[in-house]
Formats: structure tokens, C-alpha cells, sequence
């Protein structure tokens, strides 16, 4: 190459080079302007993700709604949620939002909302049994120059709020304080749930057999309730519209029995370390006395709370016929319903109340199943020591407690008068005695009804048929 050609290049390389930065200059902003114009037009929010809960399926007579939106990108704007039917809308619940800016990808937003309502249908002005839409409406984040559609989540729901009927076709009805019963019904088509409601408790009914569209339940009136008022039939559909009836031609009270129990030392200490030693979870310290309280009150219970809980999963058939066997040759030593006051060392200490009968022959005294069943407990089972209850279908059970052995195993099938084990002093026994308790759906009562056959033929059979009758006899 030639010194003049070397000279031309070198002098034409700055000015080539200033020329490319001014073009790389006017690129940035023409780069931005391109960007902005993009995010204008296309940057809008992602559809929010939507979702709609009610406690119930249909608008009944309360239904309880949860709406939730969610938009994890530049963040929601108004979310609205609204029920519909023809030509009417009923606004439930808005929330209004800013979501960020089209350029912004950092800042405040709001990503997530949840929008609580509740509809009680007889109440909505103007709202008609059917059906309606349960609508969810989110807004979309916009840009300047494009306004996107909202995001929208529908629900068609049946509303109901009439519940279903119900009412007693046995006549008469007639329950006493600490006892049983047993009523025959009809409910409605739409009832999902139904049975006898004591207080807060539902002992629910079953179809009585051979006869279609009848339901029974059997139910406990509590030891501790002073009037029927609380006893009615119930029936809910599943829109939990619920009927109450009352169908009690008699309730009859009763009063408690009272008694005095002195504790000792020598008692205390026999008693509270035994049961302790068999009792997962139970710890007791030398106070001998603090512990027998601890025994005596919340583990008594506990051990209540697990009878109803074994209850809820008795057989729903009968595995039961007749009348229940007294225990031969036993002496009560204890009514039931007995309202118990503890002393120690003349001082009144506790009070807790006896919830079966205490029997005593003689010492370990063969234990037989006062009816036919499935043995479902058969353990040391803390107050009781050690313990059988059998049950008999239905939520009917029978509970032989403090036996110094046991006989049989969980699942067993017994029959009437089979042994079950024998007497002891175990749990909380001063002495060789038998406990025996019935329970209706976990709940103690008396057991003298059940001892009596004309009892059982007029407040159980007759109700169901008759004892002569093919529906009766399939049941019992």
C-alpha cells in the first residue's frame, strides 16, 4: 500500500467513527419509544385465576359465599361479585384496586382478594325460588390504548329456602327424663338429614323396615334435662333448610338421685396410681388427691367423649330382640342418675354424677351380654378399668365396666347371656361390683326400661308395627 493511501485511510477511520456513535445514539431513543409504544398497546394484566366457594350448593336459607381472585402480574383492579336471575342483579360484594402501571414491573399492587358474602334467600328482595347465577368479575389491568375484558367465573345454583317436611306418624309418644324413645316419621323428598334433635345432638333415622317413605330414630332424653321442650323431630335438605316439629305427647321428669362418698387414703392410693399406669398420657404426681380429681373429672370426660364417638360408628341394623337380661342373683348397689358429693377428710371435694347401675353377687361374677351384638370395646378403659360394651344396633349399646377379666375380643359376635367376663374392682371400684350402663347414641340412660318387656313391646315394637307385624319382625 502507498503512503497516500495509508494517509487517506487513517484520516477518513474518526470521522466514520463518530458518524456510528451518533447512529447508535439516535437508536436508544427511538428503542425506548418502540418499547414504550409495545408496552402500551400489549402490556395489559394476565386474566386473573378465579374461584368461587359456598358452604352449601344453591342459595337456601343462609349460604355462605367466598370469592377469590388472584393476579400475580401487575395486580387487580375491580373485582365484583353479584348474584342473577332474569333480568335482575344483586350486587354481594365489590373491592376496587390500582393495579401497577404499563411500564412499571416493580411497586404496589394488590395480587390477591377474597370476598366474603352471605345470602339468606327468603330475605332477598325480589328473588324467587329456582335457579340463579353466582357471578365473579375481575378486572384486567389495561394500557393506555387497550382496555381488555374482564375476567368472568359463573355458578348456576338451585335456591330453596322451604325446608322439607317432617312429622310423626307413631302416636302416642311418650319419653321420660334419663330415658329412651322411639319414633316413627315422614319427611320430605328433599331431606338429606333427619332424625330427633335434643338440644344441640341429632340422633339420626334410619328407614323403618318393610315399610317405604317411613323413617324411626331412637333417641335419649339426657339424665340432666328438666323438659321436652328441646325434643323435636328434625329435617334438613341439603341446602341446610331445616324443619322442626315437635311430636312429644308426654314428657315425664324425674329427680336425681343424691348420695355422699367419703374418700380415703387407702382408697386413693389403690385407685389413682392403677388407673394412671394404664392411662396413656395420664401423669400424676404424689398429690394423691389432685390426681383422683384429675381422674374423676377430665378423664371421666374424655371417657364420655369416646363413648360418643364409638357411637357414631354402631351398626345401622338391629342385633338385638327382646328384652334385656338383668344380671342373675346381682343386688343394686347404685341407681342410675345418682349426683354424687366427694369428701375427703370431711371436706367436700368433687362432684360428678353415676351414670348406670352398680351391681354386686358375688365376687368375680360371671358378666353376661344382657341382649345379642358386636362386641366394639374390650379394654381397660380409664373410670371403667377394665371394660366391654357391646353394641346393639342403631346407636344402642350396653357398657360392663370395673371386670376383673375379660372374656371376648373386639368384633365378636355375642348372644344373649354369653359371658363377657367377670366382676372386679378395677377403675374407680371400691369393691367387687359390676357397672352396666345403656347408652343411645353414646348418651347414658336408664337401663329399668330395658329390663321390662312391656316397655319394649309398647314404646319399641308397637311403634314399628307390632310384634306380630312382618316390618317388627325384621327388626327385632
Amino acid at each position: 500500500m502507498s503512503p497516500a493511501s495509508d494517509f487517506r485511510s487513517l484520516s477518513a477511520s474518526p470521522r466514520s467513527r463518530r458518524s456510528g456513535v451518533r447512529s447508535r445514539l439516535l437508536a436508544v431513543p427511538i428503542a425506548l419509544f418502540a418499547l414504550i409504544a409495545v408496552l402500551a398497546v400489549w402490556r395489559v394484566g394476565s386474566p386473573p385465576v378465579l374461584e368461587l366457594r359456598t358452604n352449601v350448593p344453591g342459595i337456601g336459607s343462609r349460604t355462605e359465599i367466598t370469592a377469590v381472585a388472584e393476579e400475580a402480574g401487575r395486580g387487580l383492579g375491580t373485582v365484583v361479585l353479584e348474584l342473577v336471575q332474569a333480568e335482575r342483579r344483586w350486587e354481594l360484594a365489590r373491592t376496587e384496586h390500582e393495579p401497577r402501571p404499563f411500564w412499571a414491573f416493580w411497586g404496589e399492587r394488590t395480587a390477591r382478594v377474597e370476598l366474603p358474602a352471605v345470602v339468606e334467600g327468603r330475605t332477598v328482595e325480589g328473588l324467587a325460588e329456582g335457579e340463579a347465577l353466582l357471578r365473579l368479575v375481575a378486572s384486567r389491568a389495561p394500557t393506555w390504548l387497550r382496555p381488555p375484558a374482564p375476567e368472568v367465573l359463573e355458578r348456576t345454583l338451585p335456591v330453596r329456602w322451604r325446608p322439607p317436611s317432617v312429622n310423626a306418624s307413631s302416636q302416642p309418644n311418650y319419653v321420660g327424663q334419663g330415658g329412651s324413645g322411639l319414633v316413627v316419621y315422614t319427611v320430605g323428598e328433599a331431606a338429606v338429614r333427619h332424625g330427633v334433635e335434643v338440644g344441640d345432638r341429632l340422633f339420626e333415622g334410619s328407614p323403618v323396615p318393610g315399610r317405604a317413605g317411613e323413617f324411626f330414630a331412637l333417641y335419649a332424653a339426657p339424665y340432666d334435662l328438666e323438659t321436652g321442650d328441646s325434643i323435636r323431630l328434625f329435617a334438613e335438605d341439603a341446602l341446610r333448610n331445616a324443619s322442626r316439629a315437635p311430636f312429644l305427647t308426654l314428657y315425664q321428669t324425674r329427680e336425681l338421685v343424691r348420695s355422699t362418698i367419703a374418700l380415703d387414703d387407702a382408697f386413693l392410693q389403690k385407685v389413682v396410681p392403677a388407673i394412671a399406669a394404664e392411662t396413656a398420657g395420664l401423669r400424676v404426681g404424689d398429690d394423691l388427691l389432685a390426681g383422683y380429681l384429675e381422674i374423676n373429672g377430665p378423664l371421666r370426660r374424655a371417657n364420655a367423649e369416646e363413648l360418643r364417638r364409638l357411637a357414631a360408628e354402631s351398626r345401622e341394623t338391629f342385633l338385638w330382640s327382646g328384652v334385656f337380661l338383668q344380671q342373675p342373683n346381682a343386688q343394686v348397689m347404685d341407681r342410675f342418675a345418682a349426683r354424687r358429693q366427694y369428701t375427703y377428710r370431711g371436706e367436700v371435694v368433687d362432684q360428678q354424677d353415676h351414670l348406670g347401675l352398680d351391681l354386686a353377687s358375688t365376687r368375680q361374677a360371671e358378666v353376661l351380654a344382657a341382649n345379642s351384638g358386636v362386641v366394639v370395646m374390650a379394654r381397660y378403659f380409664g373410670i371403667y378399668g377394665r371394660t366391654v360394651v357391646v353394641d346393639h344396633g342403631h346407636g344402642l349399646m350396653s357398657l360392663y365396666a370395673h371386670l376383673s377379666s375379660i372374656a371376648v375380643e373386639p368384633g365378636a359376635e355375642v348372644a344373649t347371656g354369653q359371658t363377657l367376663g367377670r366382676t372386679g374392682a378395677t377403675g374407680l371400684a371400691g369393691g367387687d361390683h359390676l357397672h352396666f350402663t345403656v347408652l343411645l347414641g353414646g348418651e347414658p340412660v336408664t337401663p329399668l326400661e330395658w329390663f321390662d318387656a312391656q316397655w319394649i313391646r309398647n314404646r319399641i315394637e308397637a311403634p314399628l308395627g307390632g310384634a306380630g307385624a312382618a316390618g317388627a319382625a325384621a327388626a327385632l
